[in-house]
């Protein structure tokens, strides 16, 4: 079978790091190539080298068996190459339509002109089953939606070569298997496909082969039909990896958090966004909330964490009132909180990753006196926090976080709110981006956490995860509670009925 891409022998260095040491990549015409590796293995950066976002300073790029130069953006989509980029690349108080035209508008007598462009993008809806409206703005659309626009962006401009950087990330699993069907449909039309992952079970699902890269450098090309999903694993990450626990019995302590009628409606609608929330959180107790993105998950941590302020009910933390206290207090007081969206709320991307990792404790008397940092000790502290989690970067703790990938930017989240003093831990989509190295090790912590007498509110979508490190499972369903399960004895199809609403079960807290 022909190729439409080779990559050969790519080299992309950074100041203090080899991105891409020799790389070689082959993508056949017709053809779901996934890439695989550990975060910061180099993936995104050779995406980067083939979409014109970075230059190598070795190698050639062959497309359709011609030596090419691409120096942009702009001269990849001349050579038929679009990208979904893992953060998308929208304008969020734009239109649908506005966001797909941008940058190849059509224009008559020097006027825009959108006719034309908005029955294509009506058009490609209709053939995908998008369900897209041209007219709504990014900001008013889910993430799901969202990851269709830039997919409808890519067929607009005619791509024949597509490349999707971590698609599934942030997306629900009915989205995902979603997705996996416009994926196939594509490329039954003709188009070729790469597609960067960490989920060993979506190369499976979709994928004719598959190469692994690991600290830069190509580790193997396999078809996946032949791999199992341990050899792919252990190919990445170089060991074996085990993503399944023995949780024993949970040895329980005092509650530490409980939530008293906290119900929140959104301003100039009807219904209720939480509708009456009750729960208790013990000591050496991993609770989790599951549900379906949507469903007032975010609404309920946002109102514990205090980024959220505007609900009814009680919040009791450590036997402390806390409903009418602020972000800070909560902190000190020991709510630590990974976020689900790291860019947002738990990163300053300007600022380098030492000070990130030290941004919610630079104040503890370990790191100031008297109003005066104490530099040495910061540096020491981030260099202990790197190295414990894996947290690879160019240039260590003087890196900017913007500069690191996404999985490395999670990482030093997860090591921030764990490090710092604390005892009620809300982990809202851990391991999301995360290898399965990284997944594993993330899993450990939380249960680490668990044995040593911690409180853990874990929020994820991923239903291996809920089943697999939860001690109790409290489902959300249109912002209320409708089920408190036992993961021991809940099947994913049973904890899939409670998730859609089709079973649901008076939830009550036993004092």
């Amino acid at each position: 079978m022909e190729n439409v891409i080779e990559m050969l022998h790519i080299t992309k260095r950074f100041p203090g790091v080899i991105a891409n040491d020799d790389v070689t990549l082959e993508l056949r015409k017709g053809e779901i190539h996934a890439l695989l590796g550990e975060n910061g293995a180099g993936k995104s950066t050779l995406m980067s080298v083939l979409f014109g976002l970075y230059e190598p300073e070795e190698g050639q790029i062959l497309v359709n068996g011609a030596e090419v130069k691409i120096k942009n953006p702009n001269d990849a989509n001349k050579y038929g190459i679009g990208m979904v980029h893992q953060h998308f690349k929208l304008v969020n108080n734009f239109t649908v339509l506005q966001n797909v035209v941008l940058g190849v508008e059509t224009t008559k007598r020097g006027l825009l002109s959108l006719e034309e462009a908005r029955n294509k993008v009506i058009e490609l809806s209709e053939r995908y089953k998008f369900n897209i409206d041209p007219d709504a703005l990014i900001a008013n659309i889910s993430v799901g939606m969202q990851q269709r626009v830039e997919i409808i962006k890519m067929l607009y401009r005619d791509n024949e070569i597509l490349i999707f950087d971590e698609p599934t990330a942030v997306l629900t699993p009915q989205e995902i298997e979603e997705l996996m069907a416009i994926m196939r449909q594509l490329i039954a039309e003709g188009k070729s496909i790469i597609f960067i992952t960490h989920k060993l079970k979506e190369i499976k699902m979709v994928a004719d082969r598959c190469t692994i890269l690991r600290k830069g450098k190509h580790v193997a090309t396999v078809d996946v039909a032949d791999t199992s999903v341990e050899e792919m694993s252990e190919l990445m990450v170089g060991r074996k990896v085990d993503l399944t626990f023995d949780l024993g019995k949970p040895k329980l302590g005092k509650t530490v958090l409980k939530v008293r009628n906290l119900t929140i409606r959104k301003e100039g609608h009807g219904h209720q966004t939480l509708d009456d929330i009750n729960f208790d959180l013990r000591e050496g107790e991993v609770l989790c909330i599951g549900g379906i993105e949507g469903n007032g998950q975010s609404e309920l941590v946002y109102a514990i964490t205090g980024l959220l302020r505007d609900y009814q009910g009680q919040i009791i933390l450590n036997d402390k009132d806390i409903t009418n206290s602020n972000i800070r207090f909560r902190n000190i007081n020991g709510i630590a909180h990974i976020p689900e969206d790291r860019h947002k709320y738990g990163l300053v991307l300007d600022y380098t990753l030492e000070q990130n990792l030290i941004m919610q404790s630079y104040f503890e008397p370990e790191f100031q006196r008297r109003g005066l940092i104490k530099f040495a000790q910061i540096a020491d502290y981030a260099d202990r926090l790197i190295e414990q989690y894996d947290i690879r970067s160019g240039q260590g703790r003087n890196t900017l976080a913007r500069s690191m990938s996404g999985g490395n930017q999670q990482k030093a989240i997860v090591a921030r709110e764990m490090e710092r003093r604390h005892n009620v831990l809300i982990a809202v989509q851990p391991t999301r981006g995360l290898d399965v190295g990284a997944i594993e090790y993330i899993h450990q912590q939380i249960l680490k956490h668990r044995a040593e007498g911690f409180a853990v509110l874990l929020v994820s979508l991923e239903l291996s995860e809920v089943l697999g490190i939860s001690d109790r499972i409290l489902v959300m369903y249109n912002g209320r509670l409708v089920g408190d399960l036992d993961p021991q004895n809940t099947t994913e199809q049973e904890l899939g009925l409670y998730m859609s609403g089709a079973k649901t079960e008076k939830v009550t807290v036993h004092e």
